[in-house]
């Protein structure tokens, strides 16, 4: 070929590390596209494409030349990762088995049609979703199914409890890659998964309370307390759980409600109602997908504030990470709630973080923002919001406050190396 393709790191690349993209052998000033594609678990095709002009010692370095046009425009060194989308409608890349990697071809073709130019030049690049010396644990300890990631070294390591939201099953994803920096991460299923309950009608905090324990007394996790990431769904079962269980210390939540939603919580002779929603007042967008965004009962007024979890009672502080574009619910205006109500009760401010032109899915970094998908348990397409570029950018951001939240509050450390990205 005429063409080289050099990838740098060139060896094993986690998800969440940049990559470094140069193209060689080509001439002074050629326009060429770059092609990516990978095929998901399921076997569906996810494909993007920037046009380019090589530099005048015909190189092309995504870092250093701008996209012309295509998928994405600018300078974006990652956007043949976060702008690839499905070949099929509303799919959303993720990923099930972190044991094996995800592929991404690129091609080099010339002159600027995606699909008609002659092939210069072509690599694979493995992205993996178990960092280098990770380990991971299936966990069935009594009522726990769950699986557990350990970094390499002898530990032990600060703990966190990792919750996703109403999809169900077990989400490894975002704990494998949390691990390779330094943390051990349970990646937590609490329906719809193996022997657990197949909906979420009634929720019992025993359960958690019991992952907890599991965590707690684990040789490789540093104690006393663990912390807990939760999104949507999964967000406001980790404000239940910081509120009523011992042994939290800092608490991140993406994209959560402040009110118990989706079914009644229990937790000995306690029972939080369930936020409660109309259907009705779904609207459809102009591409014929479901918003949810108003269909939500209000938790500050009359009945629905029974809804309502009571944080100030949790120990450890809080990182509420908000999409300002999310329509699934209003993460911002449950933001504010949890915000005036700490300080109502004499508690500290939670850090908050504000993201514009993003939607409900924040993802590790690199993840094609997901503006819509059919849900797993409603089987319709659900319309999440956000704008593809700022919201690829408030991925890799939020991840290193992840990071830095969880280091600080569990680990102790006051300044945190950032990480490559």
């Amino acid at each position: 070929m005429a063409a080289t393709v050099t990838l740098e790191p060139a060896g094993r690349c986690s998800w969440d590390e940049p990559v470094r993209v140069v193209v060689r052998g080509l001439d002074p000033g050629q326009r060429v596209t770059l092609r990516a594609s990978l095929r998901d678990e399921k076997g569906v095709l996810f494909r993007a494409h920037a046009q380019y002009c090589a530099d005048v010692r015909g190189e092309l370095d995504l870092t250093r030349a701008p996209a012309l046009g295509g998928s994405f425009t600018g300078l974006e060194p990652m956007g043949f990762i976060w702008a690839l989308e499905p070949e099929e409608p509303h799919g959303r890349l993720v990923k099930r088995d972190v044991q094996t990697p995800y592929a991404v071809e690129l091609e080099v073709l010339d002159g600027h049609d995606p699909e008609a130019g002659r092939l210069l030049g072509r690599t694979v690049h493995e992205r993996h979703f178990l960092p280098p010396g990770v380990r991971r644990e299936p966990v069935r300890a009594g009522r726990v199914r769950a699986a557990l990631f350990l970094p390499p070294g002898a530990g032990p390591f600060p703990g966190i409890i990792d919750l996703f939201g109403s999809g169900g099953g077990l989400c490894e994803y975002r704990a494998s890659l949390l691990a390779g920096h330094g943390f051990a991460v349970l990646a937590l299923a609490y329906f719809r998964f193996e022997d657990l309950p197949e909906n979420m009608n009634a929720i019992h905090l025993e359960y958690f309370e019991e992952a907890v324990g599991f965590m707690l007394q684990h040789p490789k996790v540093k104690g006393p307390s663990v912390g807990l990431l939760g999104f949507s769904k999964g967000g406001d079962l980790c404000l239940s759980m910081a509120s009523f269980l011992k042994g939290i210390t800092a608490t991140v939540l993406i994209n959560a409600c402040v009110a118990n939603t989706i079914g009644a919580l229990h937790y000995k002779d306690m029972i939080i109602p369930d936020l409660g929603s109309d259907l009705k007042k779904h609207t459809i967008t102009e591409s014929g997908l479901l918003d949810f965004m108003d269909i939500w009962n209000n938790p500050l007024e009359e009945p629905y504030h029974q809804s309502l979890i009571p944080l100030e009672k949790a120990q450890g502080p809080f990182l509420f990470i908000v999409g300002m574009d999310d329509r699934s619910w209003r993460s911002d205006f449950y933001a504010h709630i949890a915000s005036e109500r700490l300080q109502a009760h004499g508690k500290d401010r939670p850090q908050i973080i504000c993201y514009p032109g993003t939607g409900h899915c924040i993802d590790p970094p690199y993840f094609p923002p997901s503006r819509a998908s059919v849900h797993a348990v409603l089987g319709l397409p659900i319309f999440y919001g956000g704008e593809p570029k700022a919201h690829s950018r408030a991925q890799v951001d939020a991840w290193q406050q992840i990071q830095t939240f969880f280091h600080k509050h569990l680990n102790g450390k006051k300044s945190v190396k950032p990480s490559k990205m």
